[in-house]
């Protein structure tokens, strides 16, 4: 008998298919391909799509969580809390500036930090700067709320400054505010496998007029203006001052161009996601060692940038064989994160033990984020869920 190939469904898939060609095509037929008109364009978009008085593109959301940072005060030997369950860059920037990461466990199912949590280590951490909320995977943290108990309200009446990752939550939403319009500032990614893409690149929100400006400068080598204001007006001069050691952290239009095109159909795209994440719980509910996200937010006001399962302790494979018969199938995975306390960097730095985050470990021993991306169809998503079936029963 003739075996039949494994189908090739990656972990994640552009989707192109709008105007980003002839958007770029303007850009490089306009010269001008640095920071410019299209940037300016994404930026007042993106501002009004998440409804904050300030959107400033930057090259990565790395650079992003840094401006945002530097822009709170945030100074060597400062305390700011990290939940452990997320990309370095998270943990990484507070190093930039001399401060030190504070690492919390996570809530079981859901990735986040709590209030409850957070409230425990402001108990033990009472000298505590600024606070990194992650959203996880698309899902918003409890940042506000009727009662008064949200992460934002917390933090603002213990004096402390909250610099928000949302890489994975655009579009997203909590208590009916979009992220992006709440935390002193926000910080987004538009990363290749983002929920939309600017090839690399970032922006950061804000509603403080003094932080904006503070980005505006610090983002472009401390540069009191920008290259586009210098040289593409006639009767402007060329003459700047540099007012501050900035960084290298603009976005070229060639960027934005692509990112232009992608949130014309951000929302159309994010229900596509959430299409796939609808037949992962409906077909997968039923397997009793495979732990689903917990969904604490309505349905739509998830981004659904990862789905991420966690094969508990009745599963009869290891995650890491799991992933591999996967592989073999023919399907991509990833894992979202291995936690940064198991990194070496950071375990050895600050003494950190795996038994301080038991949470964490519990998904970091089974975690595996399955395929997503709008394009899927039913056929692909079918396949990836007969295929766990078949590993996993």
């Amino acid at each position: 008998m003739e075996h039949t190939p494994p189908r090739k469904i990656p972990f994640s898939k552009v989707l192109c298919d709008g105007d980003e060609l002839q958007l770029v095509r303007e850009v490089l037929s306009s010269g001008w391909l640095t920071t410019g008109p299209k940037t300016a364009m994404l930026e007042q978009l993106f501002a009004k799509k998440v409804q904050a008085r300030h959107a400033l593109a930057v090259n990565s959301c790395t650079a992003a969580l840094h401006l945002g940072l530097e822009a709170v005060g945030i100074k060597a030997d400062d305390k700011v809390l990290v939940p452990t369950m997320t990309f370095t860059a998270s943990a990484e920037v507070v190093r930039y500036l001399g401060a030190d990461p504070i690492f919390l466990d996570v809530e079981y199912g859901t990735g986040l930090v709590t209030p409850e949590i957070l409230l425990e280590a402001l108990g033990a951490y009472p000298e505590t700067k600024a606070f990194i909320p992650v959203h996880f995977a698309g899902q918003a943290v409890k940042m506000i709320s009727d009662e008064g108990d949200g992460i934002l309200e917390i933090c603002h009446r213990n004096g402390i400054a909250v610099v928000e990752d949302a890489a994975h939550a655009f579009p997203a939403r909590t208590c009916g505010k979009m992220i992006g319009s709440i935390g002193d500032a926000t910080c987004f990614s538009f990363y290749a496998n983002k929920t939309i893409t600017t090839g690399e690149g970032g922006m950061i929100t804000t509603d403080n007029d003094k932080a904006a400006d503070r980005i505006r400068i610090m983002r472009l080598h401390g540069i009191d203006r920008d290259v586009w204001n210098r040289y593409s007006r006639l009767g402007v001069s060329w003459e700047y001052d540099v007012v501050a050691p900035g960084y290298k952290y603009n976005m070229p239009d060639i960027n934005a161009a692509v990112g232009l095109a992608q949130i014309e159909k951000a929302e159309t795209m994010r229900e596509a996601r959430q299409r796939c994440a609808e037949y992962y719980f409906e077909k997968l509910s039923g397997v009793d060692c495979l732990d689903l996200p917990v969904v604490r937010v309505p349905i739509e006001d998830h981004a659904w940038h990862l789905f991420v399962v966690v094969l508990n302790q009745k599963a009869k494979v290891t995650r890491n064989d799991f992933i591999k018969y996967m592989t073999e199938m023919g399907i991509g995975t990833s894992v979202h994160f291995k936690p940064l306390h198991r990194m070496t960097y950071y375990r050895d730095r600050y003494g950190l033990r795996p038994e301080d985050f038991p949470e964490a470990e519990r998904i970091w021993r089974g975690n595996v984020s399955l395929p997503l991306y709008p394009s899927m169809t039913y056929e692909e998503l079918d396949y990836v869920c007969r295929t766990i079936m078949g590993i996993l029963q």
